[in-house]
């Protein structure tokens, strides 16, 4: 009987202990150090493989990058003190510590997107003093530990889309020279996503949905930002709401104007897909490219207006075929909604 009290008793006392236990600061010098550290969690920034630590700020984008439908959850960890810098164009100023998180997932029935979802991969894009480091760390198949990977790989994907089809798919995680390849701007690596006017949208915190922006700058992690009101907004890809043209242009934006930039590594095409371009012809329409080889099939112009099915953009769009498609990474799959918007909206276009 006294054992079984005193286990009893030691039991609470360990459970007492447990639950009194710190939990572990972000580890900002795992961060700034030199050598990455090989597992996630050495870094401390999620508590329990899933809850995010104090200082990550979760947050979306008003239109995101086309992964394979890969669900993407993103954070943003600022370290204690520190703030961005709101910029009109281009991506916020991040100060140095600063670490930009994004989960890959995939749930098993998209119909079900809460349930069974599995995790792939964890992205961090760290702010060093030397500048931007992309490091990729890869869930193992319990999900109990990320491994860092820096060689990239293959893992095999199975998954029912929200029309109940089964599809299988060999997922590609990058290798360290793919991120310099989408991060570029003019030679250097920044973030892509992080821009004021695509975080220019509504956010559901734990407590209440508000504007991204106007939170952020409330809890004094953005300076210098305006109202929002007052602040460009990237159109949400998915918004029928929205007017096409704007849409369009979006998912261009995202999806294509990292390279296709004056800054990005397509700067040679003069094929310029981001929303601040204003030219038209630059914009591809009507636009005869500089170099496309077989990417370009039997066609010669990269837009033609109200000629989907004769425009090169379209048709790198559908491929999958390396050496064709585009994107040139960070995707297996053609996103099929998406080039039905790029389709519809080649089609509303009007001859100059």
């Amino acid at each position: 009987m006294r054992i079984a009290v005193a286990a009893l008793i030691a039991a609470f006392s360990a459970l007492l202990f447990s639950a009194a236990a710190p939990v572990p600061a972000v580890d900002n010098a795992r961060l700034m150090a030199t050598e990455p550290a090989d597992t996630l969690s050495a870094y401390h920034l999620f508590i329990d493989g899933r809850t995010p630590n104090a200082g990550l700020t979760p947050y979306a984008l008003n239109t995101p990058l086309f992964s394979d439908y890969a669900e993407k959850s993103r954070w943003l960890y600022l370290p204690p003190g520190a703030h961005a810098e709101y910029t009109p164009t281009g991506p916020l100023e991040l100060p140095i510590g600063a670490v930009l998180v994004k989960t890959f997932a995939f749930p098993k029935d998209f119909r079900k997107p809460d349930d069974n979802v599995k995790r792939i991969e964890t992205r961090l894009l760290i702010h060093k003093a030397s500048g931007w480091t992309a490091l990729t760390y890869v869930w193992n198949e319990n999900e109990t530990e990320a491994v860092l990977k820096r060689a990239g790989m293959r893992v095999p994907v199975s998954f029912v889309d929200k029309d109940g089809t089964t599809r299988n798919i060999n997922y590609e995680i990058p290798n360290v020279n793919q991120c310099k390849q989408c991060h570029s701007s003019n030679g250097e690596i920044e973030p892509i996503g992080p821009r004021a006017r695509n975080l220019n949208g509504d956010y559901p915190y734990k407590d209440g949905t508000e504007n991204q922006l106007a939170h952020w700058a409330r809890l004094g992690l953005l300076m210098g930002a305006p109202d929002p009101t007052t602040v460009a907004k990237t159109a949400r890809w998915d918004d029928l709401s929205a007017p096409l043209a704007d849409r369009a242009r979006a998912y261009l934006d995202v999806n294509c104007g990292f390279c296709h930039s004056q800054e990005g590594l397509a700067s040679n095409s003069g094929l310029y897909l981001t929303l601040e371009e204003s030219n038209p012809t630059a914009r591809g329409i009507g636009k005869h490219p500089v170099a496309a080889g077989r990417g370009a099939g039997s066609l010669t112009v990269d837009i033609v207006p109200g000629h989907p099915e004769q425009s090169i953009l379209l048709y790198r769009m559908q491929s999958t075929e390396p050496g064709i498609m585009m994107p040139q990474i960070g995707r297996t799959l053609s996103h099929a909604e998406g080039v039905a918007l790029i389709r519809d909206y080649i089609a509303s276009l009007k001859e100059q």
